[in-house]
């Protein structure tokens, strides 16, 4: 889908300037692609995109995951915490709140890698969010998975509390498989 920086300044009602410099930002999150001469697009997530970056999550939290468990700073209580509210959200009636459900989400992982306490890791993660975000909303519309990421999650808290790496390393590998098989079978339809 091509992205016309006079219809959006026109339909947002502001100057084309803002809107190139919105959509630059967005090139560099890889959201968009710019083409000389041609314009910008909203590329469809492939196949290798989602691999790369489930893999790449991967990585991070189980590093994570370790540090903070060799190092007795496993943000045990937080990650419940929001937990516990991701659960009460799809508790109410007519739940249909993606959004504060995706951003419990992330908070609820970006707690484990804030606890191992590496600058570069945490930024890593931080300019994975957007990118995540996207994925991730896809993700949880596919067979309403809200409650399954619960009980995965409650898994991964479970195994970090017992201090043992590999049982850590098991439930967060665990999920995030899961995810990835479903938004790869959503890419196959």
């Amino acid at each position: 889908m091509f992205l016309n920086e006079q219809d959006l300044a026109l339909e947002i009602g502001v100057s084309r300037t803002p809107i190139r410099e919105a959509l630059r930002s967005l090139a560099s999150e890889g959201l968009v692609e710019q083409i000389p001469n041609r314009g910008t697009f909203v590329p469809v997530i492939n196949q290798k995109q989602v691999l790369d970056l489930m893999e790449l999550r991967n990585i991070l939290e189980r590093h994570a995951a370790l540090t903070t468990i060799k190092n007795g700073t496993t943000p045990i209580a937080t990650m419940q915490d929001i937990l516990d509210q991701q659960k009460e959200l799809i508790k109410e009636p007519g739940f249909d709140d993606s959004i504060a459900f995706i951003r419990l989400d992330q908070e609820f992982h970006f707690e484990l890698l804030r606890a191992c306490g590496n600058q570069e890791i945490i930024q890593t993660y931080r300019r994975l969010s957007v990118r995540q975000r996207v994925i991730g909303a896809k993700a949880l519309y596919i067979g309403s998975r809200c409650g399954e990421v619960c009980v995965e999650h409650q898994e991964i808290v479970d195994a970090l509390a017992t201090n043992n790496p590999d049982t850590a390393f098991d439930a967060i590998t665990s999920h995030l498989d899961k995810t990835t098989q479903i938004l790869l079978s959503e890419l196959n339809r």
